[in-house]
């Protein structure tokens, strides 16, 4: 190999790895799912790729899945339940927002398996926060696993800074991938 045609493989190769470390620093990320929180929709041990970017060019929706900063050292992943101004409250085990009820089918399994009380306790955002609303900039989420998930009915609202992005795809186990990029998670 002549020493020109060298330095062009690693020129090359150089290039590849930048890219791939801008790609998976900025652009997407490697999560996976530690817990039960977010049962059925995800299990533990599901490995997830989370969009970066997807938030940095428009807003979260209603039941984006996301993965967020809870802590210093973890990281957890939720789903957006209340999106800033909502009124956030569950009666009778049903979602309200603004006072409308709104369907969560991805509840249903876990619904269909109960043998006795609710899966979402009754609670209204003041019960929870001494706010009526999810503040500018503030995102109330809240897991699948309504009976054992840890979320904003117990820390309160997730500051949009917390926010590392959204689940795009589930790609383990194999014969569970899936994408969730364009719709909402559902």
């Amino acid at each position: 190999m002549k020493k020109g045609e060298a330095l062009s493989w690693i020129k090359t190769i150089a290039l590849a790895l930048i890219i791939a470390l801008v790609v998976r620093h900025f652009l997407f990320g490697n999560y996976v799912v530690q817990g039960k929180s977010m049962q059925p929709t995800f299990q533990d041990g599901n490995r997830l790729i989370v969009n970066k970017i997807d938030y940095d060019i428009s807003k979260p929706k209603r039941f984006d899945v996301i993965v967020f900063h809870a802590t210093k050292t973890d990281d957890y992943i939720k789903r957006v339940i209340g999106l800033p101004g909502d009124k956030i409250a569950y009666k009778h085990d049903v979602l309200y927002v603004n006072g409308q009820p709104v369907k969560e089918p991805y509840l249903e399994p876990y619904k269909k398996d109960l043998t006795t009380g609710q899966l979402t306790e009754d609670f209204t955002l003041k019960g929870k926060t001494g706010q009526t609303r999810v503040p500018k900039d503030k995102l109330w989420v809240m897991g699948d696993n309504r009976r054992v998930s840890e979320d904003s009915r117990y820390f309160g609202f997730v500051d949009m800074k917390q926010v590392v992005g959204k689940v795009d795809l589930r790609y383990y186990p194999f014969d569970q991938t899936k994408l969730f990029a364009f719709h909402n998670g559902l």
